[in-house]
């Protein structure tokens, strides 16, 4: 798909505090007169939402990683058809909170050895992957207890326990390294204006 707009994404573990810094950098490019459009998943767009509810929420045990693999990436397809492809091709910088780094790591990884079909799927169903990646990585226990601090009602995944996010953490690492033309390793274990200062430096590195 040809796009006039870049596509930056922030992943992580579950309070690794990619959701602030997302939202930091959306607000440093519109500053110097950039359209930018910040989005999330699951969800992003109506249906996305829809399903969002059905995958955060509940029982950790509600989903198999199969079928969660089936509903996050049917979020992720109306989430770009609707919201995504749009806004890049109208040369709008999109940032968004998630993508299918997410599911590799925690589907594809962390919740059992199905990378294969999360990558199959991604290929068929999605074949879009960002321009620019910033993977928030932090100590699994802090972001744990930040996490389940935030009492937000969407702790699914947090309810998976310590192990789980570790599991998690080990996956985002070597993801940087299996894309490191367009992941940035971000050391998440300093102050948030130290983590917003470098990846600005990085995104307007990236973005010219």
């Amino acid at each position: 798909m040809p796009t006039a707009g870049r596509f930056i994404t922030f992943e992580g573990i579950d309070g690794s505090g990619k959701s602030t810094q997302a939202r930091a950098l959306a607000e440093s490019l519109e500053s110097e007169g950039r359209p930018v459009l910040l989005t999330r998943e699951p969800g992003g767009s109506p249906g996305a939402e829809e399903i969002r509810r059905l995958l955060v929420q509940g029982d950790g045990a509600r989903w198999s990683a199969e079928t969660e693999i089936l509903l996050f990436t049917a979020a992720r397809r109306d989430h770009l058809e609707k919201t995504v492809e749009p806004a890049l091709v109208a040369g709008t910088t999109v940032i968004s909170d998630r993508f299918a780094d997410s599911t590799r790591v925690y589907q594809g990884a962390a919740r059992g050895d199905l990378r294969g079909l999360v990558d199959r799927l991604h290929a068929d169903m999605i074949g879009t992957e960002p321009h620019l990646t910033f993977i928030i990585d932090v100590e699994p226990g802090a972001a744990l207890a930040r996490g389940l601090a935030r009492n937000s009602g969407e702790d699914r995944f947090e309810d998976l326990g310590l192990a789980f996010q570790t599991r998690l953490a080990h996956g985002f690492r070597a993801l940087a390294k299996e894309f490191p033309h367009r992941c940035h390793l971000i050391d998440g274990n300093r102050s948030v204006e130290a983590i917003r200062r470098e990846i600005a430096q990085l995104a307007r590195e990236a973005l010219g």
